[in-house]
């Protein structure tokens, strides 16, 4: 039997988190799991109140904001599941979750990574995620399957490969980890699991879904209030993924793009909403591309910390 290492980081939402691991408890059958709970410097440091009520469980504190690759990958690090199950903490488990996607993984050694179907938890009757379309490189565009339909069994018991994982949700063969490497951390925020999934695929893995095992994702349905942080790291990341993983034509296709069209429309829709300060976060997304390589590790570790705790706007 294969063990499973089940991360989540934490980052203040230490009732949330306590809401996941008895979610956990109540409706796990599986029996050699191991839970690791990262905390991502949070303001108040809980690990010491937790280590006494859950004796069972692993914490690991970080000192700063690693972001969501970093607080998982120290997750990586420590854990020793041959699957390793990573969620988010506004997650719920539901009855056979972990089960179905272990008997995914080892009936079907070609399976890298995997996830099940995400349901809207605050609208239960709601899906967010039943897959994903491949991703089109010239654009970077994709869509996410299913989102915002009432689930009428219209996606039911699909157990095949999908264009990518839910990050908030997804079983990865440590084999795969071993191959591709941990998830690369100079995204920080966003895009960071679809630039693992191709990295896994380019290792040789596939990239599935499971409709039949579920989990509540406490994601609000609602969009919610701009936000300055959002906007940055989605277009700096968005430019970043193409750079890592487009072919070069693809990625020609994509600069002539982004500067020719999303940026002005951008613009233009920032000035419509008044969001005030964005036009200046873009051209800071687009020059952070422009000044940064590629790859994570010549950046060195920790990154990012300037944005932890100061707003963009």
């Amino acid at each position: 039997m294969n063990s499973v290492s089940i991360i989540t980081v934490n980052f203040n939402q230490s009732f949330v988190t306590e809401e996941l691991l008895l979610s956990i408890t109540a409706t796990n059958t599986y029996p050699d799991i191991e839970i690791i709970v990262v905390d991502n410097g949070s303001e108040t440091n809980d690990i010491p109140a937790w280590q006494i009520k859950y004796p069972d469980i692993k914490f690991i504190r970080s000192d700063v904001n690693l972001g969501f690759a970093g607080g998982n990958n120290l997750g990586i690090k420590q854990a020793a599941g041959q699957y390793l199950f990573f969620v988010n903490n506004d997650t719920e488990f539901t009855p056979n979750l972990i089960d179905l996607l272990v008997a995914d993984l080892d009936d079907h050694p070609e399976i890298g990574m995997i996830s099940p179907k995400l349901m809207y938890f605050d609208q239960p009757d709601m899906i967010q995620y039943a897959g994903y379309t491949p991703m089109n490189y010239y654009t970077c565009r994709n869509h996410c399957i299913g989102q915002f339909e009432i689930d009428k069994g219209q996606y039911d018991n699909i157990i095949a490969p999908t264009g990518y994982i839910h990050g908030a949700a997804m079983m990865v063969r440590r084999e795969a980890i071993d191959k591709a490497g941990l998830m690369a951390e100079n995204f920080f925020l966003y895009f960071e699991e679809y630039d693992w999934c191709d990295h896994i695929k380019k290792a040789g893995y596939q990239i599935w879904v499971d409709t039949r095992a579920m989990i509540y994702h406490k994601e609000s349905v609602s969009v919610g209030k701009a936000s300055g942080l959002k906007e940055y790291f989605m277009n700096r990341n968005r430019i970043l993924f193409i750079r890592r993983n487009a072919p070069l034509r693809a990625r020609l296709f994509f600069y002539i793009y982004f500067i020719a069209i999303v940026t002005p429309r951008n613009l233009l829709s920032y000035i419509k909403k008044g969001y005030k300060g964005f036009g200046k976060l873009l051209f800071k997304a687009i020059w952070w591309n422009i000044s940064q390589p590629t790859d994570s590790k010549k950046l060195g570790y920790p990154l990012n910390q300037k944005y932890d705790n100061t707003p963009l706007v």
